[in-house]
């Protein structure tokens, strides 16, 4: 689980290979200890390995000390900012990219969010929602305010439900279910997907639906929406794709067996 692992250079590399199952490229000779990390299909990168001098990143002491340079949303780099060991992307464009240093600092359940946001933001369309075991998994918003989704379930383990994503038969929908319980409560497969339907009501625009079946149930106090925060899952205000690390965590979290 997040926060258990001192993030290091090697510890970096260990993870991503074991995660993403990509080596790094060392593909400057001028700068041997400065790596890539690509995406295998649109040869994207979402990390950049390097050594700098701390005092560029405003570090005290005089060293050299290597960190990896992340892509992120820009609504919440101002936020990551204020976290300790990271800072404005060296090289990079700082309206997207920081540096995550590699030197102890920065809490690993952090990192592995970050690291993943990096990944899925790079990824083509379709693989950015995959999990490295090549499942695609999503969460999905459900307000009780427009539509009772305890009581359906309930009554049904199958039912019709907002589509607004490139979702297919056999994906796995997390349903995170807002206040009261804040928390996602179901986890369920698509059946079907892409089933025509118009609805205009109030804030409620429907184009198509798709059908779930509940495969598990969740107690409100389980994957709680203060649980979701340490994986990076900083709002849930519409469809997203599941982070690896908390995919990985998925088994202990939820007692179903242990982590990867």
């Amino acid at each position: 689980m997040p926060g258990e692992t001192i993030v290091t250079r090697d510890h970096a590399l260990n993870y991503i290979k074991e995660t993403y199952k990509t080596d790094p490229e060392f593909i400057w000779i001028a700068h041997p200890n400065y790596a890539v990390f690509r995406h295998a299909d649109n040869k994207k990168w979402f990390a950049l390995l390097g050594d700098v001098d701390s005092g560029i990143l405003g570090m005290p002491g005089n060293k050299k000390v290597f960190v990896l340079n992340l892509k992120c949303d820009p609504i919440i780099i101002g936020s990551l900012l204020k976290e300790e060991g990271i800072f404005p992307a060296y090289h990079m464009n700082k309206a997207n990219w920081v540096s995550v240093a590699l030197d102890g600092t920065v809490d690993e359940g952090l990192f592995r969010s970050v690291l993943d946001m990096s990944f899925s933001s790079t990824a083509s369309s379709r693989r950015k929602h995959e999990t490295k075991a090549g499942i695609v998994e999503w969460i999905v918003p459900a307000n009780p305010k427009y539509y009772d989704i305890v009581g359906a379930f309930e009554q049904n383990d199958v039912i019709n439900w907002k589509q607004s994503s490139n979702i297919l038969p056999g994906d796995i929908v997390y349903m995170y279910v807002a206040a009261p319980y804040s928390a996602i409560l179901y986890k369920c497969e698509a059946v079907e997907t892409d089933i025509p339907y118009i609805f205009r009501g109030g804030k409620v625009h429907i184009n198509k639906l798709m059908r779930i079946r509940k495969l598990e149930q969740y107690p409100p106090g389980l994957l709680t929406f203060a649980l979701l925060n340490q994986y990076g899952i900083r709002a849930v205000r519409g469809p997203r794709s599941m982070p690896v690390s908390l995919h990985d965590d998925m088994p202990l979290l939820t007692g179903k067996g242990e982590i990867k």
